[in-house]
């Protein structure tokens, strides 16, 4: 439960942050989140991931598709040199869920240390 709470609270901070703070902010959601609602390492990085994984790869793809994927066509020629729209979704989403996810093991790995410390 503490995990699906997780993902929950990371892509809601995340996407907060966004609106409002430069894109690697998604960073201190997810460090943020794991600090304060403690979890081991990995699961603390797994819901950091999947929370803005699943965040961003659904609001680009809604973006994407609403407008037939103009965009995503020409800069996935610019950037991946393949005509794949999808392809660059997957690829943009997996390095936001790598940051966020970083951050959230980051927050979890100094609780833990603060707890010894203690």
């Amino acid at each position: 439960m503490k995990f699906l709470v997780s993902i929950f609270l990371t892509a809601l901070l995340g996407f907060t942050f966004g609106l409002y703070l430069p894109w690697w902010s998604i960073a201190i959601a997810g460090f943020t989140v794991s600090f304060f609602l403690y979890q081991k390492p990995i699961s603390a990085f797994l819901s950091g991931f999947l929370g803005m994984f699943l965040l961003w790869g659904g609001l680009i793809l809604i973006r994407s598709v609403s407008n037939d994927d103009i965009l995503a066509h020409r800069i996935s020629l610019f950037i991946l040199k393949q005509d794949s729209p999808y392809l660059l979704i997957l690829v943009s989403s997996f390095i936001r869920g790598i940051t966020t996810g970083m951050g959230a093991l980051c927050g979890s790995l100094l609780r833990s240390l603060r707890k010894a410390v203690n």
